[in-house]
């Protein structure tokens, strides 16, 4: 994630860095199918006939590079310079098993797969094991010190021979002058997949499921190799640079984060957003016009009252809130039934009345376009809706500034899908490594996604906008106490448990406000107490910083 030519003074920047814990446990995480297997097989043949091209038109560079992996042994004082055996032995069976220390793990390279074809052989070994362990007719999850025992007692192959596949398949690569290493890119997941498997005992589960759980009747197996742990991913980063910032919008609860992270902070400091006007308008729907609750809860998001409820507010407040309107939901099939039954409820043309619509699809062109016209209807006075899902990629990387933005509604609590087992070994990892309850991480997770969601509408000091949650779980104080700072200073008393009546009130009241005149050269100006200066001047220079 970070790039090894940077000095250790310099100062690391994590910037909206709320994900970090999931962008961490991506990058060391792998997927390999039946078609990646496939391929990477493909990928094997094409190597060796590679490798036979190089044995007859320059052998030398085969040469060179093994001397360079015996060389990277000496240095470090593993082999003896001078081989005593009779010349050709090459020492393949004295390095088969070298004792490595940790430090040296990316110089040196065990002798069972230092010469090309040895390697090559290997791989094509190991990618036929995995094809056999995707045979399963059952779901099974292992860790993996189980994964390495049963692959030494079937192929005879250890955990420090898996441990350098990443880094002797990179220097094959090059030694070959191959160009075309996106055609690789399935052999290089098995690397990857060997590579991690092989250097962490801890941290990581390997699931093996013969099909979706959505489609039990289509076989379409998958072994995942999990990472657990995301500070296996950061932890190198907090070792080699002094200072490192993490910092984002929606760091909250902020004192979570050290422990998913598993550091300590020097500073710990969350600050105040500093405003010229009340430009933020937050509030809690807890209840319909009719006042019946509202929740995207199993057991009532399919109740016809909550879907009518749902869509009536949305109707009214799209005739008093101007331009722009953000929709969230919890999930793309969640959208597709609500959006469906709101057309046959007639509640999809009365809202077609009052603005245009438009929706996010998994299509990425699809989307764009969707995104395109909705800002053309915007700009032209129409105003538009924004159907979107929470996790998603507009949720995550579109701004909705200024006037494509002025309210935005967070239908439900955008928890993760619990039945994954992927997610079920996680929880179960941070309650023993980490004492994290999974109702505490569930909800801090949910939470923050709600309010980054919410925060799409709000770029500037200029802007404003209204931000809706529309579930009633959200005046529980477990799920509101999460919310950041710059969201609970604003969200009145007066604007929770709110009913559809009520919060259409105050959105009128809201635009209303937002419409009057205001001092503009006040923008971008902010007045710190001799307090606030002091506390800056004492603050720590240096050292792993969040904030």
């Amino acid at each position: 994630m970070v790039s090894r030519e940077l000095e250790k003074e310099c100062i690391v920047v994590f910037d909206e860095a709320h994900n970090i814990d999931n962008v961490c446990i991506e990058a060391l995480s792998v997927h390999l199918r039946q078609q990646t297997l496939d391929n990477a097989s493909r990928n094997i043949t094409r190597l060796n006939s590679a490798i036979e091209r190089a044995k007859s038109t320059d052998a030398q560079r085969l040469k060179d590079e093994y001397q360079r992996l015996v060389r990277g042994l000496q240095t470090q004082g593993n082999l003896p310079s001078a081989d005593p055996r009779p010349a050709g032995a090459g020492g393949e069976d004295w390095l088969a098993n070298p004792a490595l220390p940790e430090d040296i793990m990316r110089e040196a390279v065990p002798g069972n797969i230092r010469r090309a074809e040895h390697f090559v052989a290997f791989l094509r070994r190991f990618v036929l094991y995995l094809k056999e362990k995707l045979g399963v007719n059952q779901v099974e999850t292992e860790n993996p010190t189980t994964f390495l025992a049963h692959l030494q007692e079937r192929l005879n192959i250890d955990g420090k021979t898996l441990r350098f596949c990443y880094d002797r398949l990179t220097s094959l690569l090059k030694t070959l002058e191959i160009t075309d290493t996106d055609d690789f890119t399935p052999i290089h997941l098995v690397a990857d997949f060997a590579t991690l498997v092989g250097t962490y005992a801890r941290g990581f589960a390997i699931i093996t499921e013969p099909f979706d759980e959505r489609m039990p009747a289509v076989r379409d197996p998958v072994m995942q190799l999990s990472c657990l742990d995301a500070s296996l991913a950061v932890k190198p980063v907090f070792a080699k640079f002094q200072s490192v910032i993490i910092t984002s919008g929606t760091l909250s609860p902020i004192d979570l984060y050290p422990k998913i992270l598993n550091f300590q902070p020097v500073v710990l400091q969350s600050l105040q957003m500093t405003l010229t006007r009340d430009c933020l308008c937050p509030a809690i729907l807890t209840r319909g016009a009719d006042q019946m609750p509202v929740s995207t809860k199993f057991d009532m998001r399919d109740d016809p009252n909550v879907v009518r409820n749902y869509g009536r507010m949305l109707v009214e407040l799209a005739s008093v809130i101007p331009d722009g309107i953000v929709a969230f939901f919890v999930s793309y099939s969640y959208m597709d039934t609500i959006v469906s039954k709101w057309d046959q409820m007639g509640v999809l043309q009365d809202l077609m009345a009052a603005k245009l619509v438009f929706i996010e699809t998994t299509d990425v062109v699809e989307t764009t376009l969707a995104l395109d016209n909705f800002r053309r209807a915007c700009d032209c006075g129409r105003g538009a809706v924004f159907f979107s899902v929470a996790r998603g990629k507009v949720a995550e990387g579109i701004d909705f500034d200024r006037h494509y933005g002025r309210a935005v509604v967070m239908f439900g609590v955008p928890y993760q899908y619990t039945l994954s087992r992927i997610l079920r070994a996680r929880l179960e990892y941070m309650r023993e490594m980490f004492q994290i309850k999974e109702s505490d991480f569930l909800a801090f997770d949910a939470v923050r996604q709600a309010a980054q969601c919410v925060g799409r509408v709000i770029r500037s000091k200029a802007d404003y906008g209204m931000m809706v949650f529309a579930d009633q779980r959200y005046q529980r104080h477990d799920k509101r106490d999460k919310l950041p700072a710059w969201i609970t200073t604003h969200l009145k008393d007066s604007h929770l448990n709110l009913s559809a009546d009520m919060l259409i009130h105050v959105a009128r009241e809201f635009m209303r406000s937002m419409a009057q005149p205001y001092d503009k050269m006040a923008v971008g100006k902010s007045l710190l107490t001799e307090d606030a200066v002091n506390g800056m001047a004492t603050a720590a220079p240096t050292g792993m910083v969040m904030g």
